[in-house]
């Protein structure tokens, strides 16, 4: 069976968020479970997972955020990855991209930067020129270099990995233009 290439990213919308909820979970799930570092240990259970994207949800909704993902062919949600536009009052110009989440089955397909860039555009229009964001310092690193974005430190043993293994943690910036 060939894999599906996925290309087609969308925004949330705040109507549309319960009914994204249960594909959103499932991608969550299958990141901790595959043991990314994406803020929480294993085993994570279902609820949860459900609870973090309320909250994401409700962040959406309030404009605080904004919520991207990716459909394959089949209208199956594949991926996902949010800009956090709220930032402190001195930094209007900023924003800060977090949870680029693809499932295992649809990543090394291009998803990872049709996400990137589709967050890139949707920051720049809503007025951010200037992003940021880290990451476990693992094999992502080398989609965010691809993609223009300048690593600028690491931090060993920042973070956890799903199985309570502590993991170094690299943050990046990159600086948007019309």
């Amino acid at each position: 069976m060939q894999k599906t290439h996925v290309h087609n990213v969308e925004r949330v919308e705040p109507q549309d968020a319960a009914g994204v909820l249960p594909a959103l979970t499932d991608i969550l799930l299958d990141c901790v479970e595959g043991g990314a570092s994406v803020s929480f240990l294993a085993p994570l259970s279902r609820e949860k997972a459900q609870g973090y994207w309320r909250g994401v949800l409700a962040a959406m909704t309030a404009g605080e955020r904004i919520l991207l993902l990716a459909r394959d062919e089949q209208g199956q949600i594949r991926g996902t990855v949010q800009v956090i536009l709220a930032q402190p009052e001195n930094q209007p110009h900023r924003g800060d991209v977090a949870k680029m989440l693809v499932h295992r089955s649809a990543r090394r397909q291009g998803l990872g930067q049709a996400l990137m860039e589709a967050a890139e555009r949707e920051a720049l229009a809503a007025g951010k020129t200037l992003l940021v964001l880290d990451t476990a310092s693992d094999s992502a690193e080398r989609l965010y270099a691809r993609t223009g974005w300048t690593a600028c430190g690491r931090i060993p043993g920042y973070a956890l990995l799903p199985d309570g293994e502590p993991c170094a943690t690299t943050y990046f910036y990159k600086a948007l233009t019309r």
